[in-house]
């Protein structure tokens, strides 16, 4: 071989340096993920950067536009072996994050627990970016940490706020077999009525302005009708389990602890079980919303058990202090529609309430009695000083393709039996009951015109003094209610023992007339037109003369 001629290379010594015109491109295909980001110029001496790195850019998540820019703001760290600091800000459709912490190296972030906040108009815009749907809210605020680990994006130690109300918990969002799947566990320690609205389908911006109600063609609607995201929630799952402590409504009762569990399975949602305290009673129902099947398909299962009447109706002039009367209820409907509103329009079912017995002290006692003569005279002379007791009660509706009909209602008291017919329409929200008492004593308004309560439900209204009921001058008249199978509708609420303790009368028996006792013997403690004895019924006809005297006499 010849002699070598050439030298050897040896590399210059580089004491500054310049990179500029650098781009980033990360896609990650499961998440569908795509950003294109670029580096700000980087600076270096000798064997150190000048500065952090900054970069900036957008991107694609889910095929909704994002905005972002960050900074490695230590890397000669990395260089050395050591961790990066890093820091990120994104925006997108009125939502704003910031991502911050230590990177294990430059572009790793698997492990790395990272400080996540995110702020925005509606929690289910950011939702959104990762393919899952979420009912909206009003503006939040939210931290956690933030750590990617075996496929997971795990969201710990969060808390917040949205709305008036506070979020805390954790979240973690995992590609199981390549579909998105959401698990969580939350806690509120207390709910704002107003941001619980939007949970049930009422729009936020609207509760944010205090309008509720709407009109549509000139008739007042409150039912919620924001409808399912029927094709978002066929591309995820859940299991989601949230926990509320109290819910703050002032014009409502009491509302406490709150459990819900949610599941949601190949478009199949199911909110069992979902319970909450009210008013010293207790609330437990299953609703099932099956979008499998078009339309939506939704079951209602919603159960109360004895609840004290003073407590749920002291908002309607009822008193607490001297009422032990209690009520329990079951609503089981099921219908068809992708909102509320259009699922109990077209529903079939039952509903019905059981009252055992108690006592109801009112404001305006008489008139809760519905003996309208009685209350006009005493509230003239401020006597209103007895509550009214309760022997039994039953409100019942049978529901077919959204009209409700009453089927029966039936309260019997001391001194009345109060019957209704009529009903009410989920479809218009509309309402038509007729409501009255068949006495047991004399009264000059026993047998009385029916009182009306019509209007809507959003606008009700309650026609005590129909002018029917002054052109008849108080001249009883029977009312009788269609046969309804009150054994099925008792085994349908599991009212227990309240049919032996005093529901025996007035569940054997529409009217005054045809009612027996828990012994099936004929009552002796009603008045004319009764199953009293003859020489009763002439007592109470002298009586009637007398009170009639006695009404012409006042006015």
């Amino acid at each position: 071989m010849g002699k070598p001629t050439g030298k050897p290379f040896e590399l210059p010594d580089i004491a500054r340096a310049l990179i500029e015109g650098t781009r980033v491109r990360y896609t990650d295909p499961r998440m569908r993920l795509f950003a294109d980001l670029g580096i700000d110029t980087v600076r270096a001496r000798d064997t150190r950067f000048a500065s952090d790195i900054r970069f900036s850019g957008n991107g694609t998540l889910r095929e909704r536009p994002f905005r972002l820019s960050g900074s490695l703001l230590s890397p000669n760290e990395v260089i050395a072996g050591g961790r990066n600091k890093f820091r990120m800000h994104a925006e997108a459709a009125r939502t704003v994050l910031d991502v911050a912490g230590d990177l294990p190296g430059a572009t790793r972030i698997e492990g790395a627990p990272l400080d996540f906040q995110a702020r925005g108009y509606n929690l289910a815009n950011l939702f959104d970016f990762i393919g899952v749907a979420v009912p909206d809210t009003r503006a939040y605020r939210l931290r956690s940490v933030l750590t990617k680990r075996d496929g997971e994006w795990r969201f710990t130690r969060m808390h917040g706020r949205f709305g008036d109300s506070d979020l805390a918990g954790r979240l973690t969002v995992a590609m199981p077999n390549n579909r998105l799947k959401l698990d969580a566990d939350l806690a509120t320690n207390t709910l704002d009525i107003v941001d619980a609205g939007p949970f049930i389908g009422y729009n936020p911006e609207r509760l944010d302005a205090g309008k509720v109600v709407q009109l549509e063609g000139g008739t007042p609607r409150v039912l919620p009708d924001a409808p399912l995201r029927v094709d978002a929630i066929s591309r995820f799952d859940a299991d989601v389990k949230w926990t509320v402590k109290r819910v703050r409504a002032e014009t409502l009762p009491a509302i406490s602890n709150i459990d819900l569990t949610l599941a949601l399975d190949h478009s199949l949602l199911k909110l069992s079980p979902l319970s909450l305290d009210m008013e010293r009673g207790h609330l437990s129902s299953d609703v099932s919303i099956n979008a499998r099947r078009r339309p939506v398909f939704t079951t209602y299962d919603i159960r109360l058990s004895p609840t004290p009447l003073g407590r749920v109706l002291k908002g309607f002039g009822v008193e607490e202090s001297g009422t032990t009367g209690t009520m329990k209820a079951r609503v089981q409907l099921e219908g068809q529609g992708d909102s509320v509103r259009k699922s109990l329009a077209s529903s079939n079912g039952r509903i019905a309430v059981i009252l055992p017995q108690g006592s109801l002290w009112a404001r305006n006692v008489q008139l809760s009695e519905l003996d309208v003569g009685t209350f006009i005279w005493k509230l003239w002379k401020s006597e209103l000083k007895e509550p009214v007791q309760i022997n039994c009660g039953l409100i019942a509706f049978t529901v077919r393709d959204g009209i409700a009909a009453a089927d029966p209602i039936i309260i019997d008291t001391r001194k009345n039996v109060i019957l209704g017919r009529g009903g009410f329409s989920f479809k218009n929200e509309a309402m038509d009951i007729r409501v009255r008492a068949d006495g047991k004593k004399f009264s000059l308004f026993s047998g009385q015109s029916p009182v009306g309560i019509g209007g809507y439900f959003a606008a009700p209204k309650l026609d005590v003094i129909s002018p029917q009921l002054l052109a008849r001058g108080g001249i009883g008249l029977g009312l009788g209610v269609a046969a309804s199978p009150l054994a099925g509708i008792l085994a349908f609420v599991d009212i227990g023992d309240a049919k032996a303790a005093a529901c025996g009368p007035v569940l054997s028996g529409a009217t005054v007339a045809a009612q027996r006792t828990a012994g099936g013997k004929p009552r002796d403690d009603v008045g004319a037109g009764t199953t009293a004895k003859s020489e009763t019924g002439q007592r109470s006809a002298q009586a009637q003369k007398r009170q009639r005297k006695k009404f012409l006499g006042i006015f």
